[in-house]
């Protein structure tokens, strides 16, 4: 009988069953973010390159300018740039192990290939893997804005604290992931925006390092991992997207704002059952599904958003849970079966 396991499908962008072995010895041995720049520090360069094209810098801007292109070298060295990312001129991976996605290998006598069909698709562990190309966000501009090229302004404070042990009053206790702002409009006219949350999933089991040091030691051979490991949407889905569209979503509903959510096929499909809107207008919550679609040219995967689904809050609520209540009946039933199982001393 063939074996089926969760390995790696992209590591630091990259198909890793397509990799040569030296390539995959390479990567493991790879350490993220030792010599990545702040952010801060990356806008502080771009300024001061613009200004060095007009010849205005001063003396401690140029003394400046050498000691952040020294730090931009030393990261391009150092670092492995991240495909998918487009919120800085310079985009390294800052994931730590750098695994943007996982899916099922199959191990029979033939050999260790990923999987093929529905259970084969990737699953995209990393939030950056949702912004290749901006191909999603283009998107939601454009069938929520009517602007395929909106302007994007991430991290956006939601909730402000009230004031407590751990936060002073009107500091930023919530955000949302991405604001989208419709560029094309007229000046006079009101600011058009919608509301984008992108949800990645977690998995369960043994973190990476294992199967980084088993690669070391068989010299990149590829091979089935070494330990059991899933997604897990009970995590990712009711523990962590749920409470955030709980939060959000009915202050955007009073504003009359849409919520975006994206997150790839695998996720939604993990779902239960949800109640589909057959207009825009009645929903809460758009959701952009996407899939990673092997290019041949490249072999290499192209986000492509798959479907649109539209949704209340109440009914995502439901779909994200999984699950009904059962009748009291039988869940008294399932505790009388318990009870009956325990020790007679703690009867």
């Amino acid at each position: 009988m063939a074996e089926e396991r969760f390995h790696i499908a992209e590591w630091y962008g990259r198909p890793f069953h397509r990799l040569e072995d030296p390539e995959r010895v390479r990567l493991a041995g790879h350490t993220v973010g030792g010599a990545a720049m702040k952010k801060a520090e990356v806008e502080r360069l771009v300024k001061l390159e613009a200004k060095s094209k007009l010849d205005v810098l001063n003396a401690r801007e140029i003394e400046a300018l050498a000691s952040l292109r020294g730090k931009l070298e030393r990261q391009q060295a150092e670092e492995l740039p991240c495909p998918f990312r487009t919120d800085t001129p310079y985009p390294t991976c800052t994931k730590r192990g750098g695994v943007c996605s996982i899916r099922i290998y199959r191990y029979d006598e033939v050999g260790i290939a990923p999987v093929g069909g529905a259970v084969g698709r990737l699953r995209a562990l990393c939030p950056w893997r949702f912004h290749q190309n901006s191909t999603a966000f283009k998107q939601v501009g454009e069938q929520l804005l009517g602007d395929a090229n909106p302007i994007r302004a991430g991290e956006v404070g939601f909730l402000e604290s009230t004031g407590n042990i751990d936060s002073q009053p009107g500091e930023d206790v919530g955000r949302i992931d991405m604001i989208l702002v419709k560029s094309n409009g007229s000046p006079a006219s009101k600011m058009e925006w919608v509301a984008v949350e992108v949800q990645a999933v977690y998995f369960s089991g043994k973190n990476m390092d294992i199967e980084f040091k088993n690669l070391i030691v068989n010299g990149g051979k590829l091979s089935m991992p070494v330990a059991k490991r899933r997604p897990d949407y009970r995590s990712s889905g009711v523990k962590r997207l749920m409470p955030q569209l709980q939060i959000k979503v009915p202050t955007l509903r009073r504003w009359g704002k849409k919520m975006a959510v994206i997150v790839d096929v695998a996720f939604f499909n993990s779902m239960g059952a949800i109640k589909r809107e057959e207009h825009v207008s009645n929903a809460d919550i758009v959701w952009y599904l996407a899939d990673f679609i092997e290019d041949p040219t490249s072999e290499k995967y192209e986000l492509s958003i798959v479907d649109e689904f539209y949704t209340t809050l109440e009914d995502a609520n439901v779909g994200l849970t999984g699950g009904k209540p059962l009748t009291q009946e039988n869940f008294e039933k399932k505790i009388s079966a318990k009870v009956q199982k325990l020790p007679l001393q703690n009867q």
